[in-house]
């Protein structure tokens, strides 16, 4: 997985980015294949607002959040992105049982 972390109106601090990192790395739980993460962190008075782009298996998935302050807004972005990767994982486990399924309808037809 490759993460690249910019600061909108914010310098993203080394303590920043090593948080940004390591609440990623839990998406990569859900795929073997790798992906791309692409987080823009930033201030939107008076709340602090997280971004974030995941592409993946030729898909762009986005998510954003809002909160007081970054480290929330992270875990935010972290646990919406978390859902949009399983629901996007379901869909491509879904389409390939149909496409074994009608595979093997049209053995036996």
């Amino acid at each position: 997985m490759r993460i690249e972390i910019y600061g909108q109106q914010l310098d993203v601090t080394p303590a920043l980015r090593e948080y940004v990192e390591t609440k990623f790395s839990r998406l990569q739980r859900h795929f073997e294949q790798p992906f791309e993460v692409r987080a823009q962190l930033g201030l939107d008075k008076p709340d602090h607002r997280a971004e974030a782009n995941v592409i993946c298996a030729g898909r762009t998935l986005h998510a954003d959040a809002a909160a007081p302050d970054m480290y929330s807004a992270i875990d935010l972005l972290v646990d919406k992105l978390d859902r949009l990767l399983l629901k996007h994982k379901g869909k491509q486990v879904d389409q390939s049982r149909r496409a074994e399924s009608l595979s093997r309808i049209g053995e036996t037809g």
